[in-house]
């Protein structure tokens, strides 16, 4: 049995049947959704080895569910952005980057939740002004996009190495590499996640 808050541990077997320990059922990627919806923590282990699989089993459920009509919410433009940094020198960045911005949408998010619930819990005529909410809802994913997108430039001066200028500066070919690159990075990273927590 595993302790009170320990998360859950999912067993995933070579015929890529994914067993829940917890309840002692099969379960579905559809399942392993719904518990994190729930806000259920749990890790997905292979069976064999004991190797912490939760990353590439997450991903998955993503792609799963991205590929059901109508569920995208992974613009294509964001897409080619992140495939953009694999590889690339801000690769370590980003996932702290984005982290901090879902949980400043998340804290967004609740507030959108009340503003739609008050509208759509009036008369079927009040419904027509949900539109305000999601207009808000709207104005706020695209302050967030134009936030991260800002960013990304803030932090592209430095080019990956054989790699051409970046197209808004060219690269100072004379400018020597300074040796605390890094810490201005995570200077710059840190002044915008204040200016995301200010919007928040």
């Amino acid at each position: 049995m595993p302790a009170k808050d320990a998360p859950i541990v999912i067993k995933k077997y070579a015929n890529r049947r994914l067993y829940n320990t917890g309840t002692s059922t099969y379960v579905t990627l559809e399942d392993l959704a719904e518990m994190v919806k729930k806000g259920e923590e749990f890790t997905v282990q292979d069976a064999k080895t004991g190797e912490d699989i939760t990353h590439p089993v997450l991903t998955q459920i993503i792609f799963e569910l991205e590929n059901k009509d109508g569920q995208n919410m992974l613009p294509i433009p964001f897409l080619r952005q992140l495939i953009s940094f694999y590889g690339d020198q801000m690769q370590m960045v980003v996932p702290s980057f984005l982290e901090q911005s879902m949980l400043a949408f998340s804290k967004e998010q609740e507030r959108f939740r009340e503003q739609m619930k008050s509208t759509f819990g009036k008369t079927p005529m009040d419904v027509m002004k949900g539109a305000a909410p999601m207009k808000a809802l709207e104005e706020q994913t695209r302050r967030n996009m134009e936030l991260f997108q800002n960013a990304m430039r803030m932090f592209t001066p430095f080019p990956a190495q054989g790699a051409g200028p970046a197209p808004a500066e060219p690269a100072k070919k004379d400018a020597p590499e300074k040796p605390d690159e890094l810490k201005e990075l995570k200077e710059q990273l840190a002044a915008m996640q204040r200016k995301i927590d200010s919007m928040g």
